[in-house]
């Protein structure tokens, strides 16, 4: 996992882990995190500390994103077939209370810097940034809203009671770029191919977005590993 949200609440302790690989333009991590916060609300034990790790689905988009009719003729075949593929997507969601909104994404981002907030986020206050990550996901998939922008990032980041200019400044600078692309290729490198991807206590790994019980029996396992 990267060093930064390795190093974050370095003071926790012994406190059970949730290591979360995601990215913030994957349908399924947004379902994936419905599920864990289902299954979490299923448990009576105190909560565990939830870290989120970068994983790009699209790291060759430029900085800007493309726009997202020209992504979906690409990856789909165009929006009819996006739309067959995002049925079953949104099938998902309803289940979980996610009312994705596809059609009003009008740009694919290129998602470094929307990572390198959630790390930024993360180091500065760690049980906020699950908030951060939650914005993001709404912002995209129902709002409609351009990820990759710096100001909306900063407008977001605000929105859950970051500070919008150092957010701003932050993203402004390269401060965690190469942090952030350097663990996007070594989370690869581990073999983890595909998101959402849950690591509990350092000791056992779920791949998908799994049903809550599922996750909920892998944090059992863990905590009596």
């Amino acid at each position: 996992m990267t060093d930064t949200a390795a190093a974050t609440q370095s003071d926790a302790g012994s406190a059970p882990t949730i290591d979360v690989v995601s990215d913030v333009v994957c349908p399924w991590c947004y379902i994936g995190k419905r599920r864990l916060e289902a299954a979490l609300a299923s448990r009576d034990e105190p909560p565990p500390l939830v870290r989120w790790h970068p994983f790009q689905l699209n790291p060759d988009l430029p900085a800007g994103g493309i726009d997202r009719k020209s992504y979906l003729e690409d990856k789909f075949g165009g929006p009819d077939g996006a739309r067959t593929v995002y049925a079953r997507v949104e099938e998902a969601g309803r289940e979980v209370g996610i009312p994705f909104d596809f059609e009003r994404i009008r740009r694919q981002p290129n998602t470094s810097d929307a990572h390198r907030l959630i790390a930024w986020a993360q180091a500065i206050d760690l049980a906020r940034a699950d908030g951060l990550v939650e914005r993001l996901f709404k912002a995209y998939f129902i709002e409609g809203v351009d990820i990759g922008d710096v100001e909306q990032l900063a407008h977001l980041a605000a929105e859950v009671g970051y500070d919008a200019e150092a957010a701003r400044a932050h993203l402004g600078s390269d401060a965690g770029r190469a942090e952030v692309a350097a663990a996007d290729q070594r989370t690869k490198s581990m073999g983890i191919g595909g998101v959402p991807f849950f690591i509990f206590n350092h000791r056992l790994a779920v791949s998908g977005a799994q049903p809550p019980h599922v996750l909920l029996e892998a944090m059992t396992q863990a905590a009596g590993a």
